[in-house]
């Protein structure tokens, strides 16, 4: 039996509204405060202070890279494009940014609250696979630093047996793990191949 997610409670997070002033913005600044929001609204640019934001609505029809203090899909908060244009150009640039959810503009007193709890959870996720993606590749990396310091060790004819033997024994003699000590002999044979004189 799986286990159901906890709907979040909202009171008091802080939601920057990216978008010039218009009436059309006023039915979401009003649902925002109502669901406990603390609701800021800027254009065209978003300030600095706005990387500590809980979430971030922008608009999608006038929007573009250079409103945000961050690179396109980099966002350090869940994003809610506010769409009027179906122009197939305005959408892949709000998917371009990372949009989570999506409102279509007019907006009005519904959608608001789903769309702040989808953003959240597809943020979360999106966040869990990169970090997720990271470690393997930080994984990998590591395993080929040790398939390097053992061929490196293993170089003079002792076997690949051996030089692991060698590199965990000196791993343990440094007391280090086997990746540092692995890294340590990769830089190791990198700094004899630099003093190596350069044959005329």
């Amino acid at each position: 039996m799986t286990r159901r997610a906890r709907i979040p409670n909202l009171g008091g997070a802080t939601a920057y509204v990216l978008h010039r002033s218009h009436p059309a913005t006023a039915p979401l600044m009003r649902q925002l405060g109502a669901i406990g929001l603390v609701a800021i609204e800027f254009w065209p640019e978003l300030p600095a202070e706005a990387l500590g934001a809980d979430f971030c609505f922008f608009d999608a029809d006038l929007g573009f890279d250079e409103q945000f203090p961050w690179k396109p899909g980099e966002a350090p908060m869940p994003l809610i494009a506010m769409i009027g244009s179906e122009a197939p150009g305005r959408i892949e640039w709000a998917l371009a940014q990372g949009a989570d959810s999506h409102l279509v503009k007019p907006v009005g007193n519904s959608g608001i609250y789903a769309a702040l709890l989808i953003a959240r959870r597809g943020f979360e996720a999106r966040r869990a696979l990169a970090a997720e993606v990271e470690t393997l590749r930080s994984r990998v990396s590591e395993r080929q630093t040790i398939v390097r310091a053992v061929v490196a060790l293993s170089s003079g004819g002792v076997g690949e047996e051996r030089g692991y033997g060698q590199l965990r024994a000196l791993a343990m003699s440094w007391q280090v793990s086997i990746e540092e000590a692995a890294r340590r002999i990769v830089e190791l044979e990198r700094g004899e191949r630099r003093e190596q004189p350069v044959a005329k």
